[in-house]
């Protein structure tokens, strides 16, 4: 497999997922939320191993916080914030968009914005939905979270999925409402093989992947394609001896296949390309104006109602 060369001028996305292993989608209907409180916290064990990584490689990333961990850890918040990081919502409880509707899914959203911003001393502009559950069932969120005061989005997965995704969305960062002109979708990485878009660069996939197949991607699409790739990790895949959830036994795989891997791979890929926070890597591309607009297909808008402000 012949590598191409990284190019020098691209600035790739690196974003962490900050949530508990129990508060992972595939064991929702196994860990019911009324006993999180009950569960002990292993969150820092993860995300101090990432702040390390990062803080050895100076790389600065973006930390998408829940709701629920900002109301409990708010010093976790900080800690992240004082060691230069950029910090967004991944709503308040973990629950799917398409699972809610508008009224609901803009009260979780408000509820997480409260705690986080609240917990950083900051505005938070930046939103990832759990589980990238933004579908053709739930594209009205992006009008949510733009009258809402979100500028960008990272919930829309390129890809086919069983559980989330929407396969002809672009691979790059483009503008998905066509009256909202700040409002940009930044999509995880995906790479083009035979007309299918391959999801990469995050989660399960880095895991799963060998090391050499995903620097592969990342310098194809650096140096090739000329764009940037984001990358994508939660804590609790650098927490290998977390204890095991019960579930179906793909999902239990899904979550615990090669966690010892993602570390190393960690540092393997910050060593050899450069990474930078999703607003710093959208500042290199020259901000949403110099982005496409590609209008994703979807139901009325939803009204502005009275509450937060942009």
């Amino acid at each position: 497999m012949k590598m191409a060369r990284p190019s020098e001028g691209i600035v790739n996305a690196f974003s962490v997922d900050v949530e508990e292993y129990f508060q992972v989608s595939g064991f929702a209907a196994h860990v019911d939320r009324d006993s999180w409180v009950r569960i002990p916290t292993r969150l820092e064990i993860g995300l101090e191993k990432i702040l390390e990584i990062a803080a050895h490689h100076g790389v600065i990333g973006t930390f998408y916080f829940l709701g629920w961990i900002a109301e409990r850890y708010p010093g976790i918040v900080q800690e992240v914030v004082d060691a230069g990081h950029e910090v967004g919502c991944h709503s308040a409880e973990h629950r799917l968009a398409y699972e809610m509707d508008p009224s609901a899914f803009r009260d979780d959203l408000r509820r997480a914005l409260d705690a986080i911003e609240s917990a950083a001393g900051r505005r938070c502009r930046l939103y990832r939905a759990p589980s990238f559950s933004i579908t053709s069932e739930s594209l009205w969120a992006l009008q949510v979270l733009a009258e809402e005061g979100i500028d960008v989005d990272s919930s829309v997965y390129p890809i086919r999925h069983d559980r989330y995704g929407l396969a002809g969305a672009p691979r790059w960062p483009y503008r998905p409402l066509v009256d909202q002109a700040h409002f940009v979708e930044f999509p995880p990485a995906a790479a083009r093989f035979l007309g299918v878009n391959v999801p990469f660069g995050g989660g399960g996939y880095l895991r799963l992947y060998p090391l050499l197949f995903t620097r592969w991607l990342i310098r194809w699409i650096n140096a090739r394609e000329k764009r940037p790739v984001m990358l994508y990790v939660h804590p609790w895949e650098l927490d290998s001896r977390q204890p095991a959830l019960p579930g179906g036994v793909l999902t239990r795989w899904r979550h615990r296949v090669n966690l010892g891997t993602t570390g190393p791979k960690l540092n393997r890929l910050f060593s050899e390309f450069r990474f930078s926070s999703v607003s710093a890597v959208l500042e290199n591309l020259g901000g949403a104006k110099a982005l496409p607009t590609f209008a994703l297909a979807q139901p009325p808008a939803p009204v502005r109602d009275s509450g937060r402000t942009s």
